[in-house]
C-alpha cells in the first residue's frame, strides 16, 4: 500500500486540457432508447479545429459561465430555424454552425473591426 500512483496511472485517456472537444460517438436513431451519451453528444458545444487555433492564437479564453451563455445563443439560434449564426459577447464574436453545434471560428474584438460577416442568416447578442 506503500506504491505512489501518478494521475497517468489512475487516468490513462486523460486528453490534454487544450482540446476543446470530444470526439464523437457514434450516431443514434434518436429513438426512445436513445442513451443519455448520445444525447448529451448532440447537445454538447463543440469547436473546429480551425475555432480551437483562433482561440488559442488570439488569446481568447472561454470559461465555464461564457460556455454556458455560448450553448444558450446556440439554442436560442436553432429554436428560430437558424443554420449559421454570428453570437457576439461582449469582445468577442463567434461563427457557429447550429445545426451541429458547433463553433466554426472565433475572433476578438480587434479582429471584428472592419470585417465583414458572411454566410450567416442570425445574430445573438449576449451582455
Amino acid at each position: 500500500m506503500s506504491e505512489r500512483l501518478t494521475i497517468g496511472q489512475m487516468y490513462p485517456n486523460v486528453v490534454h486540457p487544450s482540446t476543446l472537444q470530444r470526439p464523437s460517438a457514434s450516431k443514434s436513431t434518436g429513438g426512445p432508447e436513445a442513451s443519455f451519451e448520445n444525447v448529451l453528444q448532440r447537445n454538447m458545444l463543440k469547436f473546429s479545429n480551425h475555432a480551437a487555433k483562433r482561440l488559442e492564437q488570439r488569446g481568447i479564453t472561454l470559461g465555464s459561465r461564457q460556455l454556458d451563455q455560448i450553448s444558450s445563443a446556440v439554442d436560442k439560434a436553432a429554436a428560430k430555424g437558424s443554420k449559421e449564426s454570428l453570437i457576439l459577447m461582449k469582445d468577442m464574436a463567434l461563427i457557429v454552425s447550429v445545426a451541429n453545434r458547433t463553433v466554426v471560428t472565433a475572433m476578438d474584438g480587434s479582429s471584428m473591426k472592419d470585417n465583414v460577416f458572411t454566410q450567416i442568416d442570425s445574430a445573438v447578442i449576449i451582455s
